[in-house]
């Protein structure tokens, strides 16, 4: 997943935040939207950000949550860095060598740097994709991407099991802070940069908070249920 600042689809200037909205056609869905992100935010302390995770919804349901303040987004698949590359703020899903190879290819076209997230697999489904931590390990270690001057490597992102026991979801988050905790001693110990543990969705973000995120990617409690 990439991130941005606001999203790179084109919406109407912000209005004022004390304009009355009842006579505006998407009025309800504004409400409910901003109802939705009034309550995910009050969830969130100090120090934790709200990455709205924009994709496969319509174009008005993200000028309603831009309007009701919100500005970090959740938009493109990886895959698409070619074109989004000049636009984006941060990639969530960095899962191979290969792909930060790409990054910093498509970044260098646009004389950028790119912050990254190492997409780590700590769920126990086959579904998740990313890192396990020995290959992340050995791809430290190897240094090659100390190469990459057009990336920076910026914390991890990981998902947890889509279950209800909350004590897997809890073990798996703690596992993705702990791995955090030693490679940023082992290899990023004087890059300030290197801070972000992006974990916690719409069904488990406040476990993600307990156990040391710094972003929540949250969309269908905002959103509602996605349109593929």
């Amino acid at each position: 997943m990439t991130e941005s600042q606001t999203s790179n689809r084109s919406f109407p200037t912000q209005e004022k935040p004390n304009k009355d909205y009842s006579d505006r056609p998407n009025y309800r869905l504004y409400m409910s939207i901003q109802a939705n992100l009034k309550e995910v935010l009050a969830d969130l302390p100090s120090g934790v950000r709200l990455v709205a995770v924009s994709k496969f919804h319509p174009n008005e349901s993200i000028e309603e949550a831009y309007t009701a303040g919100q500005r970090i987004f959740g938009e493109s698949k990886v895959q698409e860095i070619k074109y989004m590359a000049p636009y984006v703020a941060m990639i969530h899903g960095i899962d191979s060598y290969k792909l930060l190879v790409e990054v910093n290819k498509q970044a260098q076209k646009c004389s950028r740097v790119i912050p990254c997230l190492l997409q780590i697999h700590i769920a126990e489904e086959e579904t998740k994709f990313g890192f396990s931590f020995d290959e992340c390990r050995e791809m430290l270690q190897k240094g090659d991407w100390k190469e990459l001057h057009h990336i920076q490597i910026s914390g991890v992102m990981g998902m947890a099991t889509n279950i209800d026991d909350t004590e897997q979801i809890k073990k798996e988050f703690c596992s993705l802070n702990t791995f955090f905790k030693e490679i940023k001693r082992t290899y990023f110990t004087d890059t300030e940069s290197f801070k972000e543990i992006s974990m916690g969705m719409s069904h488990d973000y406040p476990i993600a908070i307990r156990e040391g995120s710094t972003m929540v990617r949250v969309g269908s409690k905002i959103f509602g249920e996605r349109n593929y």
